[in-house]
């Protein structure tokens, strides 16, 4: 049995739908064995798959093709998570890290003030040294 990866994405619950799959596969989100791949390659057993959905790499093998939704409680049946732990990390680090403190009263932020925030932000979950292609 052969599976496309954006059905399998689907299918394993890594997309909420398979059109958000498709369209994650064709903007380079997504690798197979280290290589971008689009939305009709075919996925085997054995097979790592990555794929980025912010601001986490996840990273799975394929232990079963399935074509087929399955329930969350199913999947280990189908995939190993091998995402490493660092990446996990980044889940918890906007929520212990990111927290602006604005005086009571100074109204909305200017547009200088904007800047400052998203500068921050961006310095905080990308180093200028990274590059999202090589981190897949």
């Amino acid at each position: 049995m052969s599976v496309r990866i954006d059905k399998w994405l689907w299918a394993v619950r890594a997309f909420k739908t398979r059109s958000d799959a498709a369209e994650a596969c064709r903007n380079g989100r997504v690798t197979l064995n280290g290589t971008q791949v689009k939305p009709s390659r075919e996925v085997k057993c054995g097979d790592v798959v990555s794929f980025r959905r912010m601001p986490v790499i996840y990273t799975y093998r394929i232990i079963q093709e399935v074509s087929s939704r399955q329930g969350a409680k199913n999947l280990d049946q189908y995939i190993e998570n091998i995402t490493p732990q660092e990446e996990l990390d980044k889940l918890n680090a906007p929520n212990e890290m990111m927290f602006f403190v604005r005086d009571r009263g100074t109204g909305r932020p200017t547009k200088k003030d904007r800047r400052v925030i998203d500068s921050t932000i961006e310095n905080f979950f990308f180093d200028a040294d990274d590059d999202f292609d090589d981190l897949l």
